[in-house]
């Protein structure tokens, strides 16, 4: 029987307060998360795991700021972000909170592991196959970080690879670099054909079906 499974974006140290590229609230997804994975056979953590040099870091390419955009030699408008979750680091491990292998089967992705490329979404790792091939898993829910880039990405993938997608819409933050950048990829999905809902909804119908 096909069955759901949640996928956790990026849920990673770098990308909470005190990260080097920390989303404003980032640690706040944690427990929204935790709420409902045991309520999931098939858990996906994706997970940056950048080489020291990576492309997207700003100090890979001297002269040039955090937060600009350049466009690469092969054409591909690349944003330079501050150095992040550089493998092997503590940056790059999983926020300490989030309670990693609650259900029976679970796996990590790891993308942005080629120093030339990088990888926003997390059907740029080993993901679709596994989980559709093997695993039989048809409906995901997305949640983690960052709204506006790699949980988008992959929300995106997910839906032109004939995934239904569910957004938990409280346990995502974005960066919003520009204001609104939260909206307008909310807008995104939505128009590709992902649904949204909250954690706490989730709960509030178990308990209404319990009742």
């Amino acid at each position: 029987m096909p069955k759901d499974a949640l996928l956790i974006v990026d849920a990673q140290n770098d990308f909470c307060p005190g990260g080097t590229l920390a989303v404003s609230g980032g640690d706040e997804v944690v427990p929204r998360i935790n709420s409902i994975m045991n309520l999931f056979d098939i858990a996906v953590f994706s997970k940056d795991w950048h080489p020291f040099d990576h492309v997207s870091f700003a100090s890979a390419h001297p002269g040039k700021p955090v937060f600009e955009a350049i466009v690469l030699p092969d054409g591909i408008e690349q944003m330079l972000w501050p150095d992040h979750c550089v493998q092997g680091t503590p940056g790059a491990d999983f926020h300490p909170e989030l309670l990693l292998y609650k259900v029976s089967t679970a796996f990590v992705v790891l993308k942005g592991v080629k120093k030339d490329k990088d990888a926003y979404s997390a059907f740029q790792g080993r993901l679709g196959g596994e989980m559709n091939v093997d695993y039989g898993a048809k409906k995901l829910f997305v949640c983690g970080l960052a709204n506006d880039y790699c949980v988008k990405a992959t929300v995106l993938d997910a839906l032109r690879l004939g995934y239904k997608v569910v957004v938990l819409e409280d346990a995502i933050r974005g960066v919003d670099m520009k204001q609104g950048d939260s909206e307008r990829a909310k807008e995104m999905m939505l128009n590709a054909g992902a649904k949204f809902t909250s954690t706490v909804s989730i709960l509030n119908h178990l308990v209404l079906e319990a009742d």
